[in-house]
């Protein structure tokens, strides 16, 4: 089997994102030297697309320079590189260039314009990175959908249609760039939870190299089953396998790409728990390609205006000190390379009729496969239209497939 990635996603403790402003090799070095003793084989990175794009046919030299340079100083320290470009959104703020913005209002995934400059730009950071032997590959940005539609303040609306287009057009230009590498798209858990979101399930499962998921559950799975319960140690699990039932290919490969312990829905001294619980039951996922942990160091408290959680995700201290939940973190990938082991086929399946509110926390789906997962089954995902298709069947190892209500 390929070896399952363990990573971290990037947050400087310089500056946070802002270091791009007062880039600082040495201070970037010193994180990444922390992050490498954890044992993690690659980073996730985010540059701040107004300030490398911040005119529509302005791409810095400078900047892209420095972002080729960060991904130089991963790999001294045996660090693969996965690179964000439209950012975009991080952490509750939104990054976006004043060309798309107030006087210059346009809309970000179907003004020609805007495309335009979108495509050039990841086109560019791609080309830039393509000789690397660590660039693992892009993504377009991060949870770039919740900027077409709610609960966005100002949200670019589009049809599923024309997101679908953005998402090719987008997916086009990193392979232009750098042909063969690993180009792939994020969305937040609406694509899977919202009703009406146009950045869809079949989106994300068919649409660049693999599937990413994120998943949080401050997005009420702890609020409303508890910190300890099976639908929070599971719901990185869940997202995995939900992921699958939109995909046409049985074996694509999925991306744990954000998971967190955010405070104080998971209080600092059960973090250490959740990590483990959290990696153990994302690891019985087949076709998991990797697990990347939100984040690597804390939110600088210098810094204002954060949501509270967002300041203690890290891994690791705003100082660099390894903190319990990196040293569970550490611990879980240790013992999973010292006894690597493919997950077996989920030969239960639950149908699943179609996305939205029946899948998300305190719907039926989520909770008959919750009840599953908590009798100690584990449940696939598949769509009740493929529910009899037996070749389908065959190749994801599923011998029986139950309805919500029976389960």
């Amino acid at each position: 089997m390929p070896p399952i990635r363990f990573g971290v996603n990037y947050t400087p403790t310089r500056g946070w994102f802002h270091h791009w402003l007062d880039f600082d090799l040495d201070e970037v070095r010193a994180d990444l030297d922390s992050v490498a003793a954890l044992g993690l084989d690659h980073v996730r990175v985010f540059p701040l697309w107004p300030l490398f794009q911040p005119n529509r046919t302005l791409i810095r030299p400078r900047a892209v320079d420095q972002l080729v340079s960060l991904a130089d100083a991963a790999a001294e320290r045996g660090l693969d590189v996965a690179v964000d470009g439209l950012q975009g959104h991080l952490s509750s703020f939104d990054f976006v260039p004043a060309w798309t913005t107030t006087w210059h209002r346009r809309n970000l995934f179907s003004d020609p314009d805007v495309l335009d400059g979108q495509a050039a730009y990841l086109e560019t950071l791609a080309a830039a990175l393509a000789d690397r032997p660590n660039f693992l590959g892009m993504t377009l940005g991060n949870e770039t959908n919740q900027f077409s539609g709610d609960p966005h303040p100002d949200p670019d609306r589009i049809t599923p249609d024309q997101a679908a287009a953005w998402l090719e057009r987008m997916l086009a230009a990193c392979e232009q760039g750098a042909p063969g590498r690993l180009h792939l798209h994020a969305s937040y858990d609406a694509a899977w939870y919202l009703d009406g979101h146009p950045f869809t399930p079949e989106h994300s499962a068919t649409l660049g190299a693999l599937t990413a998921v994120h998943a949080w559950v401050f997005n009420g799975t702890a609020q409303r089953y508890g910190r300890e319960s099976t639908a929070t140690r599971q719901h990185a699990a869940y997202l995995v396998e939900l992921s699958k039932a939109w995909a046409v290919d049985p074996r694509r490969p999925v991306w744990l790409q954000e998971v967190g312990a955010p405070a104080p829905h998971i209080p600092a001294e059960h973090a250490p728990a959740f990590v483990r619980d959290t990696v153990r039951a994302a690891l019985d996922c087949p076709d998991l390609w990797g697990i990347t942990w939100w984040c690597s160091h804390d939110v600088d408290r210098a810094l204002a205006d954060f949501p509270e959680l967002e300041y203690s995700l890290g891994l690791l201290s705003n100082e660099r000190e390894v903190k319990p939940v990196g040293e569970a973190f550490a611990e879980a990938v240790g013992a999973f390379r010292a006894e690597p082991r493919a997950a077996a086929p989920r030969t239960l399946a639950l149908a699943v009729g179609s996305a939205g509110p029946d899948c998300a926390p305190g719907g039926p789906v989520f909770e008959a496969w919750m009840r599953l997962a908590e009798r100690g089954l584990r449940p696939a995902c598949v769509r009740t239209e493929q529910a009899a298709d037996s070749a389908y069947l065959k190749d994801r190892g599923i011998a029986e497939v139950i309805q919500p209500h029976e389960a």
